[in-house]
């Protein structure tokens, strides 16, 4: 008698696009290590809400970097990274542009959040629609 593991769901994503995953994780990840790791060593020193937003940017690189071996279960992690910058585009640059308001600060932050479409790029979008609007969710009792 043999057994045999039972096939794939066919959900499953292609190698390709998980090794697309992993790409985006990758830039995530080295991206935020290179310009938020070195500012962890005077975390202390910085004003409220911006050692705030570096410790929440460097855990995002961590769980970046963990989405290399995990691109799947690591997903919502795209799905934040792509949630934030869009939001943040939408509601706070495009006004600022609109109005004439966009100084420099604002500007390279409009720069580093427009690589949110590498992100856009790799995120599997029907297995997204599929995984989180169409499945059921778990129970709640």
């Amino acid at each position: 008698m043999t057994i045999t593991a039972p096939a794939p769901p066919t959900t499953e994503l292609s190698l390709t696009r998980l090794h697309l995953m992993r790409a985006g994780y990758l830039l995530m990840g080295v991206g935020l290590a290179l310009v938020k790791w070195p500012l962890l060593f005077k975390a202390d020193t910085l004003p409220l809400y911006e050692g705030v937003t570096l410790c929440l940017l460097t855990a995002m690189s961590l769980l970046a970097f963990l989405g290399l071996r995990y691109p799947v279960k690591l997903l919502p992690v795209l799905l934040f990274e792509s949630a934030w910058k869009l939001l943040w585009l939408a509601l706070v640059a495009l006004p600022r542009a609109i109005s004439g308001d966009l100084d420099t600060a604002a500007t390279e932050i409009v720069v580093n959040c427009s690589l949110v479409i590498v992100i856009l790029a790799v995120t599997p979008w029907r297995y997204v629609w599929r995984t989180y609007a169409r499945t059921p969710g778990n129970r709640w009792r």
